[in-house]
């Protein structure tokens, strides 16, 4: 690394759900003379975040507008419905968007599904926030349909979710700012996508870092694979026994 990154944190934003915990932990045993700073954002403002370099990169929900950003995806989330715990729903293990047809389905303005045309009945009015329409669905006013990271984000005892089949689905994704990949952001990137530190390039961090080639691995000892030949006691040919 540079003098520069060895001097500065790294920061990570990340939307709701979004869950960085692991790779943090990796990053501060890999590099504790780093610090790594989380940030968190709403959905909506994570792609302009990243784009004003307010951090070095973000976890976030992919979508069509990427002008000005790397992006690596990491999974895809289940997209559920969340209901009372007395809904009809409820009794199912998992529904179609068929199946809500006769529901009022709300589409909060932080929506991260992007739907093309809502299912269901439209509500008169959008809710702020995906909290906002957690509260509504409480209060029996409609459903939501989220990720489950999400749903689980926003547990209540007195409601419960079911996965939508064919419902769309939310990409979560690593993102930072096109032309700017950082050696932290490598180093971040090698993280999340499972590179160990014996890997070629964790080998190549390590002698960035301390000016030294990272020990290379003995080479084993193969067996003498030649026969040995036992001497004979005495010289010359033995003796034919009569």
């Amino acid at each position: 690394m540079t003098g520069a990154d060895q001097a500065s944190a790294f920061r990570l934003a990340y939307v709701p759900g979004a869950t960085p915990a692991k790779w943090v932990r990796i990053w501060g045993e890999r590099n504790p003379e780093v610090p790594l700073d989380l940030v968190a954002v709403a959905a909506a403002e994570a792609a302009g975040v990243v784009r004003e370099g307010r951090v070095d990169a973000a976890l976030l929900r992919l979508s069509d507008d990427r002008d000005g950003l790397h992006a690596i995806p990491l999974y895809t989330e289940t997209t559920v419905v969340v209901v009372p715990k007395d809904h009809l729903v409820a009794a199912a293990d998992e529904v179609s968007i068929a199946d809500l047809a006769d529901e009022l389905v709300l589409h909060p303005l932080d929506d991260s599904l992007g739907w093309d045309e809502l299912p269901g009945k439209p509500a008169l009015e959008r809710p702020e926030t995906t909290g906002d329409a957690i509260e509504l669905v409480a209060a029996g006013v409609g459903v939501l349909m989220v990720p489950q990271s999400l749903a689980r984000l926003h547990h209540r005892r007195d409601l419960t979710y079911r996965p939508v089949e064919d419902a769309p689905q939310s990409r979560v994704a690593l993102s930072w700012p096109e032309g700017e990949t950082s050696d932290l952001v490598e180093q971040f990137i090698g993280i999340v996508r499972g590179r160990t530190v014996n890997s070629t390039r964790g080998q190549q961090e390590t002698q960035a870092k301390t000016g030294k080639a990272a020990p290379a691995k003995k080479k084993q000892r193969e067996p003498d694979r030649r026969r040995s030949v036992p001497k004979s006691g005495g010289r010359g040919k033995p003796r034919r026994r009569r």
